[in-house]
């Protein structure tokens, strides 16, 4: 390790993390008692965060991902509440407005297990009821998921239909510190696979040790102002906290295998199933990733990989993710960039998610280990180091020893990059000169990187940087003639089929000639 980064891991390993973590005494699990897989994942969850046993909560629940309100309301909801009343997890009071709901509650975390119903399917509507106010979609409707409804869970006689404020949005204070004993944090351990669902858990323990280290890829898109807006505050925070950050700010998402090497973050949109590297059967994130994709109906579903975002990501190597289940709307789903944020803060992950959801009784899951904490060891670089890492940790303690002066961070990089030959180092370097809008300065230094990688699909990545600066700059036969030569040069790389995709956009292919065999149909009649 160069000189440098090991005075600053020397100066750093004092600073705290602030946040408090959520104690595992304070996390109920929720399993389907009529699913052995279920109770077996249960205790599989509780052993790792060393939850107490009498925490579990094993109810006899129907074997479909979707219910009835109806259903919810007496296999659920109802045998829930008994369950609290009768363990004393809770004192209940009535507020100055006469509402029953938790003063006290020592549970302030409930974890639904794979085979707890997942969605809570819209009440039919007699065939005379009246048309939703104009304007107001959101009116009468009480579909749900069935985690974001059991967030109240505590709360008499609340309505069914239409959403509620969430009181720990924006939150800057953990869950300790805030005073909402009526809140339950809900999160959920599910995927397509029980095996999936273990490693999820397995992971993100086994990260907390180490800490999250790798790449963030940001894909902006440019769908409308308030997801692009997350999206590129999500992009600040990671450059500010010294992760290396790739931004496609291209209309088009990720093309098909798109080499996405090394990814600890993913944030993107709007495409309405998994696409770009997960398309491509060997991409799997980092150990640990955070990865989450904007779509109204990125959960809609968790049993096929295929489909959506939430169950694709997940079975991609992901740890945890967010997901809807019906229709949200933008403004009331999760808010990327203060998720991203405050777990950069140190907070657990269903804390962050949480703190990033405007409302309950709607459509958010939040699916993973919710006690996890994936940059526990961001700051002052501590926790157990893996060779892998070294790259990613000595780029985080530059930007924590010179974040305000862009100019000495970018010498000691540099210098760093050159003596060790790092592709990573060179490549963070050009997405630093990037950030401070150099492209000449990071179209050198990619060109580097690409120099010091060894793997094909790291060079091809250099590529696609290459490329883009040239699209951004409207450039578009300097890119079309480097894509093509691109493609020679990776003939057989499955990554490099994303070329295909920007040539498909830069320089469409003609439309297929004429069949004369077939005759044009007649001309109707007048």
């Amino acid at each position: 390790m160069n000189r440098w980064i090991s005075c600053l891991i020397f100066l750093s390993a004092w600073l705290p993390v602030h946040a408090a973590p959520v104690a595992p005494e304070e996390v109920a699990i929720l399993f389907n008692s009529d699913l052995p897989e279920s109770a077996k994942l249960a205790e599989t969850y509780r052993a790792a965060r060393n939850i107490p046993q009498e925490n579990l909560i094993g109810l006899p629940l129907p074997k479909a991902q979707d219910i009835t309100r109806a259903q919810f309301q007496s296999t659920l909801r109802d045998p829930l509440i008994e369950h609290f009343e009768s363990k004393a997890w809770w004192q209940r009071g009535r507020d100055t407005n006469g509402i029953l709901l938790p003063v006290k509650n020592k549970i302030r975390v409930l974890v639904s297990i794979r085979g707890v119903p997942l969605r809570i399917l819209p009440t039919p509507k007699p065939k005379d009821a009246p048309p939703p106010p104009p304007g107001d979609p959101i009116s009468g409707r009480d579909d749900a998921s069935v985690d974001s409804e059991l967030a109240f869970l505590g709360l008499a006689g609340l309505q069914d239909a239409g959403v509620l404020n969430n009181p720990f949005f924006k939150s800057e204070k953990d869950l300790a510190a805030s005073n909402i004993p009526y809140l339950l944090l809900t999160a959920r351990i599910d995927a397509a696979k029980l095996e999936t669902c273990e490693r999820m858990i397995r992971d993100a323990v086994e990260t907390e040790e180490s800490g999250l280290w790798g790449l963030a890829y940001i894909d902006i898109a440019n769908k409308f102002p308030q997801g692009d807006e997350w999206l590129t505050n999500v992009a600040k925070s990671c450059h500010a906290a010294g992760i290396p950050t790739v931004i496609d700010r291209f209309k088009d998402t990720y093309p098909k295998n798109y080499p996405m090497s090394d990814a600890s973050l993913y944030f993107g949109w709007y495409d309405f199933h998994a696409s770009g590297p997960l398309l491509n059967p060997r991409f799997r994130f980092r150990k640990g990733a955070v990865a989450m994709h904007i779509h109204s109906f990125s959960a809609m579903q968790m049993a096929d990989p295929t489909k959506n975002w939430s169950a694709a990501l997940l079975e991609a190597g992901a740890a945890v993710t967010i997901g809807n289940v019906f229709e949200p709307y933008l403004h009331l789903t999760h808010h990327f960039d203060i998720l991203q944020q405050r777990l950069l803060e140190g907070h657990t992950w269903v804390e962050a998610a949480w703190m990033s959801m405007p409302c309950t009784s709607w459509q958010g899951v939040v699916f993973g280990d919710p006690l996890y904490r994936p940059f526990l060891h961001l700051q002052g670089g501590g926790g157990e180091r893996a060779e892998p890492d070294n790259d990613f940790r000595a780029i985080r303690l530059a930007f924590e020893r010179w974040g305000n002066d862009p100019a000495e961070r970018f010498s000691k990089l540099t210098a760093a990059a050159d003596r060790t030959r790092s592709g990573t180092l060179a490549e963070a370097v050009a997405l630093d000169r990037l950030h401070e809008n150099l492209p000449t300065e990071a179209a050198l230094w990619f060109r580097k990187a690409k120099e010091s990688y060894v793997k094909s699909e790291d060079k091809l990545r250099q590529d696609f940087h290459l490329i883009s600066i040239d699209r951004a700059a409207n450039r578009n036969d300097l890119a079309i003639a480097a894509l093509r030569e691109a493609k020679l040069r990776y003939p057989a790389l499955p990554e490099a089929e994303g070329l295909s995709g920007w040539l498909d956009i830069l320089d469409p292919p003609p439309p297929p000639p004429a069949d004369p065999t077939k005759t044009a149909p007649a001309p109707p009649k007048k």
